[in-house]
């Protein structure tokens, strides 16, 4: 495959939310059986734009996560197709018990948005920030959990998740992306994207992490280190082969996610690889730290989450292997 340059990478037009709201409009218009629930955030995802649209389709539950799983589940139960959103610690810590037992122990179906992901969270705080997110739902039995890179893969999830039964959580960011993909391209369940080859090292990212992969490789292809980019966009299940082909193939793994690296895409990589194909592994990700205050470049610099650091790492990695 020809290697997807960091140089191509720019803003896309859309926001993410706008993304979403518009998705979930186009779903519900052509069946009644989608329902938006909203915890009071409809400005924040721009679902308050298509309202009018499908007034008897959306539902403002209040600041009230707890709940407004369980409004899910009951619709669940009359068939509907509940799309629910809310930040994502309140759909994942504030609202776990709901969302394992009420949802997926009671074998529903449901489709979870988890907005402002980690260090996109930005003002909102500590409180607001979800570092944990995915590590939570990834314990959930048969539970798909994804993180969605760009628009065109958002997009692409939800209808995906709209298509499948069961228990889908989606992490994203609200704000604009760098455009990766195309129109039209596909994102399989149980899946990875290879947007890069390489020998020397492989870097596995999702959401954010993965246009900072891209710019590392860009700077260490400087140096003459050829590494492999995989967006690994469904984290549970993952994908178990594109992972060994890059063991294999690198000996060298480096996983970077907006996430603790307990739980996450680190630990789902690092989980897979030692059963199948041990080689070391290194994971990049917020360690041992809450969320604070702060614009997103501010953050992704305090948590070591930049394409510098990403580069630094896999030199220091490649040195450490070598000894």
């Amino acid at each position: 495959m020809n290697a997807l340059s960091s140089q191509r990478l720019k803003p896309e037009e859309k926001e993410m939310r706008q993304v979403y709201a518009e998705t979930v409009l186009e779903l519900a218009q052509k069946d009644p059986r989608v329902i938006a629930l909203e915890a009071d955030l409809m400005s924040s995802i721009s679902t308050n734009k298509i309202q009018p649209f499908i007034p008897k389709q959306i539902i403002n539950c209040g600041i009230m996560e707890a709940h407004m799983m369980g409004v899910a589940a009951g619709m669940a139960l009359t068939g509907k197709i509940p799309f629910v959103h809310t930040f994502a610690q309140f759909a994942t810590r504030r609202a776990f018990d709901q969302l394992f037992v009420s949802l997926a122990y009671a074998k529903l179906n449901v489709k979870i948005l988890g907005s402002d992901a980690g260090v996109t969270a930005e003002h909102n705080g500590g409180t607001h920030m979800a570092f944990e997110d995915l590590g939570l739902v990834r314990l959930i039995p048969h539970a798909t959990v994804y993180e969605a890179s760009d628009g065109t893969m958002l997009r692409e999830l939800l209808v995906q998740s709209y298509g499948e039964y069961g228990v889908h959580y989606i992490r994203t960011i609200r704000k604009k992306a760098l455009q990766l993909y195309d129109k039209g391209e596909k994102f399989p369940k149980g899946k990875g994207k290879l947007l890069r080859n390489g020998k020397d090292a492989a870097i596995i990212a999702s959401g954010i992490m993965v246009a900072e992969s891209l710019l590392a490789a860009d700077l260490l292809a400087n140096q003459g280190i050829d590494v492999m980019v995989i967006d690994m966009y469904s984290i549970k299940p993952i994908d178990r082969e594109l992972l060994i082909h890059a063991a294999k193939t690198a000996g060298l793994v480096i996983t970077a996610e907006n996430h603790n690296v307990i739980g996450g895409l680190g630990s789902a990589v690092a989980e897979t690889l030692a059963e199948t194909f041990p080689v070391p592994v290194y994971r990049i990700g917020v360690r041992e730290q809450f969320g604070q205050v702060g614009k997103t470049d501010y953050l992704k610099e305090f948590y070591g989450l930049t394409a510098k650091h990403i580069a630094e790492t896999v030199l220091e990695q490649i040195k450490r292997k070598k000894e």
